[in-house]
């Protein structure tokens, strides 16, 4: 069976599969829906204002990167199309209000959050197919 996995730099991974977060913000949309697996991209996010979200349970999960983390469910897709949107919904995409850009961000509401075995396991952009889930279920 083919799954889907989304990456996102660390520690937003880490961050979303721990319940600190359920909207990851991209500059695109998506019709998909359902399970999608958590990669931690091989390059974290360089700005210490990311690394400020992180308490310190969870820095050793941040660090992670590289592979399969976990998985959520992507239950829809919000656009964002002004500033003032985007910083309603801070709380639960962590951004700062600075990084809105129009005309729209949209923002990937994820559910049911759950942490996988590490698996390390080549990146790509946007969602990428992997061939064998079956060795990532935990």
């Amino acid at each position: 069976m083919t799954q889907y996995a989304l990456s996102l730099k660390q520690p937003w991974a880490a961050l979303l599969l721990h319940g600190r977060k359920s909207i990851e913000v991209r500059r695109w949309a998506t019709a998909r829906r359902g399970p999608v697996l958590i990669h931690a991209a091989r390059v974290p996010d360089a700005r210490p204002e990311a690394w400020a979200q992180v308490p310190p349970e969870l820095r050793e999960a941040a660090r992670m990167v590289g592979g399969v983390i976990g998985a959520a469910d992507l239950t829809g897709v919000k656009a964002y199309r002004s500033a003032e949107a985007f910083v309603a919904d801070q709380a639960r995409h962590l951004n700062d209000p600075s990084w809105f850009q129009p005309p729209c961000l949209y923002g990937f509401i994820f559910a049911n959050p759950r942490v996988l075995p590490f698996r390390a396991y080549k990146g790509n952009v946007r969602f990428f197919r992997v061939e064998d889930p079956s060795e990532l279920k935990g």
